[in-house]
């Protein structure tokens, strides 16, 4: 983003600066756009995906897990479904963190 100079010394400042956080901004919003949250339980047989917004991207459950019974199996997919979502918080949680800290990182 080129940012247009007005021979007013703070005012050229003041835009630079707004400049640098509306880019950080965009920066924030495609990550947490991008952002999804895996889990995965029963020595890998089953494996899931979160969106941020704790929605379901995918599921996938391999063949062998279908031995489980169908109580066990449950259980793995709420396991890894958890997992996921800690996974998806703790990304949007540092995501956040570096908007919070502004374009220089303090």
């Amino acid at each position: 983003m080129t940012t247009q100079r007005s021979g007013d010394p703070e005012i050229d400042r003041m835009l630079a600066q707004l400049a640098q956080q509306t880019e950080l901004l965009e920066e924030v919003g495609r990550s947490l756009e991008e952002a999804r949250g895996r889990g995965v339980a029963a020595d890998g047989q089953v494996q899931v995906e979160v969106l941020p917004s704790g929605g379901l991207a995918a599921l996938r459950i391999a063949p062998r897990a279908m031995r489980l019974g169908s109580e066990e199996l449950a259980e793995a997919i709420m396991e890894a479904a958890r997992r996921a979502e800690e996974d998806v918080t703790g990304q949007t949680f540092a995501v956040t963190q570096r908007l919070l800290a502004g374009p220089d990182g303090h």
